[in-house]
This record gives structure tokens, C-alpha cells and sequence, in this order.
């Protein structure tokens, strides 16, 4: 896979979704790594079906590309009034909000597309005005992710391995990445100050979809940041053989509580860090804070299809007829997180108070 970026990674930004006037292209991340292919669309619906099938995946990315799907939507209605506009733009909220329900990214995104709507007078001005605001959501959630990786890179060791899940990146957000983010940014200073060489990344895999992997690994070769991969199942061995020093994560529904909602597999992570005594970190923007939940116990928790676990890419694993329970996400409690880092604050225990004085 050499010269296998084309230019996908500038400046620590991933370009994997390009607004190219009046089309979205986007990187189809169910390829990764052994293929970059882009996708080019005028198709809200396409979006919508990229976001289920995790073509496009991670909650800021989500939202991004939900603003983007609202302005495409937008400029396919053939509308003669505002009216008629509007009407036809909340089917299609509906639609795109439904393609994926724990991120709370996307009903962000689409509120302020809404109100741009609600503030515009002609079917000219919302068209243009509303992709002009999908590219400022873009825009600000690069921006707010390199301000919360320069704030969260303190809490990074310079001797030692950091333990992150999933995929956090810039691949997961508008393309510079809310776990890796902090991560790419403490080595960067690292870098700088020649101070790398005890500096490396413990990547587990992420069962069943490998996003650690696939995608992880990926981003963290093509920064030259050292890492190490490992399965999931061997979390516990590596913190007991004091090879971790802090864990990194991102986060899908932030709770006002604090509770996190992440990918499955995250509590775990959580409870082992708790028990060894190993900080636990969750990096996420302020739009990934939900202040209309109380706690991790109102989050919507989707479930995906058992394909996903019975199979490997595309290969049969279990006896046909197996039956498979597959929620895409769990919630860890908010008494085993050590800080919350956003763009705002590294925001630290009682959360809600925390919460309300950044939000």
C-alpha cells in the first residue's frame, strides 16, 4: 500500500470528506487500508446510507456529513416558495437523523442547519446559505479538535505507552481527530523537543469491526507515530505487565453526568484502567456533550446486525443459525472517568458542574 494517502493526509488533517461545490466526496472507510476509494455524490440519500454502513463513521464526522447531506437535500427541491422548502427539508431531517442513533453529533449538526433555515427568506438564500453553514461545521469541528488535542496534550507522558480504542482520528472527526488529535499533538511537541523515544501508542484491534485495525493503526502509520497493535483480550495482560501509563478514548454521547457512551468495549478498558490504577481519559468536542440527558442510562444504544459478528470480512466464523446480540456501543460510568478533555476545558469531576460552566 505505498503512496497510498494521495494526498489524503495534510498538515495532521485527514481530507477524507471534500465539499466540491454543489457534491460531497468521501472517503469509504469500510475499505481501509487496503484500498482508498472516494465516493462522489449530489445524493443526500447516499450520505445517509454511507453514515448506516459506516462508510462514513465516528460522531463528529457524523455530524459533518449530516450538515452536508441537509445542503445537498436542499439543493435537489425544486421549490417555488420557502415554504415549500421547509417542508420538504424536515422529511429529509427525519431521514438523515435516523441513519445512525447514538451519535448526538448528527441532531446537532442538523439543529443549526435548521435554524439557518429558519432565518433565511428565499429558496436562494437557504440553498446557499445552508451550504455555507455545513462548511463552517466542517471547518469549526478541525479547529475545535486541534484546540482540544493542544489542551489535552499535557496529560500525555513523554516515557511511556498510551492505550487508546476504536478509532478516534481524524478519520472519526472533520480530519484532525479528538483521541488521536491530543495524541498526534503530544508527539508533535515531543518531536520537536527531540523527546520521541519512549513514546509509543497501544492500539487494540476492536472487535467486531476492527476500527483500531483498520483504521487506527492506518492513521497513526501515516503520522510516523510509533504503535503497537494488540486483540482486544489482551487489554488486561498489558496493563498488568505495567505497559500502559494512560488511556485515551473518544466518545459518541456525552451524558450531563459525565457517563460516555463509545464504542463496545470501552467499559471494559475503563474498569481495567480503574483497577490498575492507570488514568482514563475521554477527548471529545462540546457538541458531543448531549445537555438534554441526565446519565448514561437515557443514551440510545444502537444494535447492529449479527453479520458483523458472525462473520470476518465476509467469511462465516460461527455455525450458521447462530443467534448474536450486537449493540455498537457501551456506556462507561462517569466515576471511572479521570477527565474529560474538550476544546473548552479538560473538564474534570463533578462533570455537571464542569459541564456548565464551558457549555
Amino acid at each position: 500500500m505505498e503512496g497510498v494517502a494521495l494526498n489524503l493526509v495534510h498538515n495532521g488533517v485527514v481530507r477524507h470528506l471534500q465539499w466540491q461545490g454543489n457534491s460531497l466526496r468521501f472517503l469509504d472507510q469500510t475499505l481501509l487500508p487496503n484500498k482508498v476509494e472516494f465516493v462522489e455524490t449530489s445524493d443526500y440519500q447516499v450520505v445517509c446510507d454511507a453514515i448506516r454502513r459506516l462508510a462514513i463513521r465516528g460522531a463528529p464526522a457524523i455530524g459533518v456529513a449530516a450538515g452536508y447531506a441537509f445542503a445537498l437535500g436542499a439543493q435537489s427541491i425544486k421549490a417555488d416558495s420557502q415554504s415549500v422548502l421547509a417542508e420538504k427539508l424536515r422529511g429529509m431531517r427525519r431521514e438523515i437523523e435516523s441513519s445512525r442513533p447514538t451519535a448526538v453529533n448528527l441532531s446537532w449538526a442538523l439543529k443549526r442547519m435548521v435554524r439557518i433555515l429558519e432565518r433565511s427568506r428565499t429558496v436562494q438564500e437557504s440553498v446557499k446559505l445552508l451550504i455555507r453553514e455545513a462548511e463552517n461545521i466542517h471547518v469549526e469541528d478541525i479547529d475545535m479538535c486541534k484546540t482540544l488535542g493542544q489542551l489535552g496534550k499535557k496529560l500525555i507522558p513523554e516515557e511511556g505507552s498510551v492505550m487508546t480504542y476504536c478509532n478516534a482520528g481524524g478519520l472519526a472527526t472533520g480530519g484532525y481527530g479528538t483521541a488521536l488529535g491530543v495524541i498526534h499533538s503530544a508527539f508533535s511537541s515531543m518531536t520537536d523537543g527531540g523527546r520521541t523515544g519512549g513514546f509509543k501508542v497501544i492500539v487494540n484491534e476492536t472487535r467486531p469491526l476492527l476500527q483500531g485495525a483498520r483504521l487506527t493503526a492506518w492513521e497513526l502509520r501515516e503520522a510516523d507515530i510509533p504503535f503497537i497493535l494488540i486483540t482486544d483480550n489482551m487489554a488486561a495482560h498489558t496493563f498488568a505487565h505495567k505497559m500502559v501509563t494512560c488511556v485515551i478514548v473518544g466518545a459518541d454521547r456525552i451524558a450531563l453526568n459525565g457517563d460516555t457512551a463509545n464504542k463496545i468495549g470501552t467499559y471494559n478498558l475503563a474498569v481495567l484502567a480503574k483497577y490498575h490504577g492507570i488514568p482514563f481519559y475521554v477527548a471529545a468536542p462540546t457538541s458531543t456533550v448531549d445537555a438534554g440527558i441526565e446519565s448514561g442510562r437515557d443514551i440510545p444504544i444502537e444494535h447492529r446486525g449479527e453479520e458483523e459478528i458472525t462473520h470476518i470480512a465476509g467469511h462465516q466464523t460461527a455455525p450458521p443459525g447462530t443467534s448474536v446480540t450486537n449493540p455498537a456501543f457501551d456506556v462507561t460510568p462517569s466515576n471511572l472517568i479521570s477527565a474529560i478533555i474538550t476544546e473548552k476545558a479538560i473538564c474534570e469531576a463533578p462533570y455537571r458542574d464542569s459541564f456548565e460552566r464551558i457549555l
